[in-house]
């Protein structure tokens, strides 16, 4: 949700009733603290802030959100240890994103308050597994209350994820595609004529599996790794980006764990193509992060008008599924 999940967009969801979670990854820690106090002059309603660990600047963001006092953190690619202790501290709570059992094992016992359970189908980093098993799978060995993202959007599809278990849902692509967001209206209406099989999932975008909106300029990005040279010149670039010390970032991981150097040059280099996608909608050298769900997207309401729809769509979908099986239709 790096562009997305804005000031104005995280207020709209949180005073609609759901958790509006800031994205931080291309924000400074100067610019993540006008942020967070950009949201609360937006919403007194609790709201989260977002954290990939194994960024530049990511620990230096989270930072900032502990000292602001955030009501909820939620960090993934990382070990959260230290974050669930110095947010216990002040009554805040921790999410964890995962996409495996093993991953939520770990991060129940590290103290987590909630899992943010990831499925293959999300855009961006979803797991191997889908969340039609990934979810009942979590569920059998943790405990902690579930977040399930990758493939929601719909009422049907809250009704689902409760079903399996899970106790609420994330929906990033769906709310990608709301007046409160800041997507571009060109990419707005890409979306909205994309169907669900018209993605790309690859790990040379940006060193993880990944999955982007299938276009020309996606699949040329997807089509090969980058070699270490080309890393390092490109690392010095988001090294820059980000205020972070160039012989640190780029020399230390170049000595020392070059594949570290890869990884963040791969980020960098896909910060850049998403961002022209979602500020410009230049599609031309931009890239779209988008979960297959974007063929059950075809509108672009107000962020309470899709909580409201939402709503009734799951109460109708519940009476719909207990009038069939009171009648034995299922089977």
């Amino acid at each position: 949700m790096s562009f997305i999940a804005t000031p104005e967009l995280v207020a709209a969801v949180s005073n609609a009733g759901g958790l509006g979670i800031l994205a931080t990854g291309p924000l400074s820690p100067t610019q993540t603290r006008e942020a967070i106090r950009r949201i609360r002059t937006l919403t007194d309603k609790p709201f989260g802030i977002g954290c990939t660990l194994m960024m530049p600047g990511a620990k230096e963001n989270a930072e900032v959100a502990l000292q602001e006092q955030v009501p909820v953190v939620n960090f993934s690619l990382g070990k959260g240890d230290w974050l669930v202790q110095r947010a216990h501290a002040y009554g805040g709570k921790v999410i964890a994103t995962v996409v495996t059992e093993k991953h939520a094992i770990s991060a129940e016992k590290s103290g987590v308050d909630a899992l943010l359970v990831t499925g293959h189908e999300a855009a961006a980093h979803g797991g191997e597994v889908t969340s039609l098993v990934l979810i009942p799978a979590i569920r059998k060995v943790c405990s902690l209350p579930i977040i399930a993202a990758g493939g929601f959007g719909t009422g049907s599809g809250l009704v689902a994820a409760l079903a399996l278990g899970a106790d609420a849902i994330a929906m990033g692509s769906r709310l990608a595609m709301t007046r409160e967001s800041p997507v571009h209206a060109r990419t707005k209406e890409m979306i909205g004529q994309r169907h669900v099989g018209d993605t790309i999932y690859s790990r040379n975008f940006d060193g993880l599996w990944c999955r982007v909106m299938d276009t020309p300029t996606a699949r040329r990005a997807t089509h090969r790794p980058v070699n270490l040279f080309t890393a390092a010149w490109r690392a010095m670039r988001v090294a820059h980006q980000l205020r972070q010390p160039i012989a640190k970032v780029v020399l230390g991981s170049l000595l020392k764990e070059p594949q570290t150097l890869r990884q963040l040059a791969l980020f960098g280099a896909a910060t850049e193509a998403i961002r022209l996608a979602i500020e410009e909608g230049n599609h031309d050298k931009g890239v779209q992060l988008i979960g297959q769900v974007q063929g059950l997207i075809d509108d672009v309401p107000t962020v309470q008008e899709l909580f409201d729809r939402l709503l009734i769509e799951a109460a109708q979908c519940t009476q719909q599924v207990v009038t069939k099986v009171g009648r034995n239709e299922i089977g």
